[in-house]
């Protein structure tokens, strides 16, 4: 008498799953290095966007650069741009306030200078990953002479080298 057997055995399963487990250990670093590559190129089109904000800013107003990332912000509903919300950039790089905010892994520091005169000259923004090594693994930095600089290990200034390309 033969014995009829329908399905897979326990052995045939665990095979399938421990190809399914080797695959998986590959493709997920890639996935991660992936994911840190995009976050950091968003994060370096993002400060080109508060360069090219802040260049609009000051000479659409006539006041120097934003005092304040949310003047750089929409302005309300149906309501006309104004120095307080000049529409430059979206409400997400605006921020909630406290001068930051937050976009694809990284958290956007601005920093304006002091006014002269009723006036600001000078500004610094920096990007740094949220959760270093994780949504990012360089800190960036730009101010308003437009160059973007980028830092491996710590906060980015002034002193660091900018990027290629």
């Amino acid at each position: 008498m033969r014995k009829q057997t329908h399905g897979f055995s326990l052995i045939e399963l665990l095979i399938v799953v421990a190809i399914i487990l080797i695959i998986a250990a590959i493709a997920i670093p890639n996935l991660l290095r992936s994911r840190i590559a995009a976050n950091q190129a968003s994060a370096v089109g993002s400060l080109r966007t508060f360069t090219t904000a802040e260049i609009t800013y000051s000479a659409t107003y006539n006041v120097g650069f934003a005092s304040d990332l949310l003047y750089l912000g929409p302005p309300a509903a149906g309501a006309m741009a104004t120095s307080t919300a000049a529409g430059l950039v979206d409400s997400i790089l605006s921020g909630g306030g406290n001068n930051t905010s937050m976009k694809s892994g990284y958290t956007f520091v601005y920093s304006p200078g002091s006014a002269v005169n009723n006036r600001i000259d000078i500004y610094e923004f920096n990007a740094n990953p949220t959760t270093p090594g994780t949504t990012g693994t360089n800190f960036y930095f730009t101010d308003q002479s437009g160059v973007i600089r980028q830092n491996t290990t710590g906060t980015a200034t002034s002193a660091d080298s900018p990027l290629a390309g």
